[in-house]
């Protein structure tokens, strides 16, 4: 007989929190819509990380993106009309950023200067545009959520290509957020966050996804949201609603789960430090980072230059 061993539970520590001033106790049209009216001073997403080891992270309420150094300092970079959120480098110093209000928007992080990218598809808007990864050809999935769930089940997933084309993979999505993908490129895990759960969207030669199926399954009031893999091909699933990150094997088996603290929405997560092997998590219900050390480093990103459309 085969028995499911537990996994190991650990704890998170905080790395760094959102410096006081830079907090806005206010009233906005996304918390509105999202978080029921309550004042939310800072909702952070998207951490990615350059080369030269700081991290950027966006805070989708009020517009902005903030760059943290590797002893924890805050610099606002760029604030703006939008509501950002996935964050990926299309070269050093540019920054790719999914916006729910504007699309595919970029950012010269040296002047803060953002600017269009990709607006619509075929002169329509996207619903609200969420995460975002580059493969090794360049290729650019990006995941289309907006308002979608169970009772709506049209969110989408498409691909850009560096020639321009844009491709719809996937329409059937009850809200899909976080993507990630296997070491060799060849399957997309999609984090479908009102269905709890993560597809693996399996990615052909000819360019199309055939035998979606649903890896793992979730529970609670809030599904998977950030995904990324480590070099073992595990997947880490951030899960805001429990409050952890799952580390899940070949099998969707959970190994390991890290805690953050009590209340914590671990909304997104990426790798950093000089090994990799250091995971970092945006806490957005408490304007925080959180990290941990891992046993495993994780699967270094490919950034991209694609043509826009």
């Amino acid at each position: 007989m085969f028995l499911l061993q537990a996994p190991q539970v650990r704890e998170f520590e905080v790395f760094t929190a959102m410096p006081e001033p830079f907090r806005r106790r206010e009233r906005s049209a996304w918390a509105d819509a999202n978080r029921g009216g309550t004042p939310t001073d800072s909702f952070l997403e998207g951490p990615v990380f350059d080369g030269a080891g700081n991290l950027y992270v966006s805070d989708i309420p009020w517009g902005r993106i903030f760059r943290i150094d590797p002893q924890g300092a805050w610099t606002l970079v760029a604030e703006y009309d939008g509501e950002p959120n996935g964050l990926k480098f299309l070269a050093a110093g540019t920054l790719l950023i999914t916006d729910y209000k504007h699309g595919l928007v970029q950012l010269d992080v040296a002047s803060g200067r953002v600017s269009p990218y990709l607006e619509r598809r075929n002169s329509e808007r996207f619903k609200g545009v969420n995460d975002l990864i580059f493969d090794a050809e360049g290729n650019l999935y990006f995941t289309d959520q907006g308002q979608s769930g169970l009772h709506d089940p049209s969110g989408r997933l498409y691909r850009l290509r560096p020639s321009g084309q844009l491709d719809l993979l996937l329409a059937n999505v009850p809200s899909p957020n976080g993507v990630a993908l296997s070491p060799d490129g060849r399957v997309l895990y999609l984090a479908v966050t009102r269905g709890n759960c993560v597809w693996r969207v399996p990615l052909l030669p000819d360019g199309s996804v055939a035998k979606v199926g649903q890896f793992f399954t979730s529970y609670g009031p809030s599904g998977p949201d950030g995904l990324a893999v480590d070099q073992a091909g595990r997947l880490l699933v951030a899960n805001p609603g429990l409050g952890c990150v799952w580390v899940l094997n070949g099998r969707a088996e959970p190994e390991a789960v890290w805690r953050g603290l009590p209340g914590s929405s671990t909304t997104n997560l990426a790798f950093g430090g000089a090994d990799r092997r250091t995971l970092y998590v945006t806490d957005s219900t408490h304007g925080t980072l959180l990290r941990a050390v891992l046993d495993t480093a994780g699967v270094p990103l490919h950034a991209g230059r694609v043509a826009g459309a």
